[in-house]
């Protein structure tokens, strides 16, 4: 029997982040009572369409914002082959994402230091804690 590996070169889809929020037992009452008549799945299910639909409602604003700050809307992936590179053209990088940035648990914190010159992150940032840590000064 001949057993294949295949490696893939794609970042897996992230985890989705999880949250916590508090709401008033009125407000939890009518999301329930939505649920029970079967607007909605569940309480998850309402909330994300809530929060899509309100962002929806704002996306021209978060458009132009995007654009004026000059942010990567999505996912972008930092190996530490990218960061080995920037570094030897004499470059550094300023990571600013909207969604998620994610530097590979391969990376020291001292590549981490020598390639990053700055990041700005509006959603999560993945990385070990050790690159969190070294890249505390220049996180804003």
């Amino acid at each position: 029997m001949e057993v294949r590996s295949t490696i893939s070169r794609t970042p897996a889809k992230p985890v989705d982040e999880k949250i916590t929020i508090n709401l008033g037992y009125v407000d939890l009452g009518q999301i329930d009572l939505l649920v029970q008549e079967g607007f909605y799945a569940n309480r998850t299910d309402l909330i994300r369409t809530a929060i899509r639909s309100h962002l929806a409602a704002h996306a021209d604003v978060v458009k132009q914002v995007v654009a004026r700050k000059t942010l990567v809307l999505g996912i972008q992936h930092f190996s530490a082959a990218d960061l080995r590179a920037v570094q030897a053209a004499g470059e550094s990088l300023q990571i600013r994402v909207l969604g998620l940035a994610r530097i590979a648990p391969d990376v020291s914190p001292e590549l981490a230091l020598a390639a990053i010159d700055s990041v700005v992150v509006l959603g999560a940032l993945h990385a070990s804690p050790a690159v969190k840590a070294a890249l505390a000064g220049r996180i804003r």
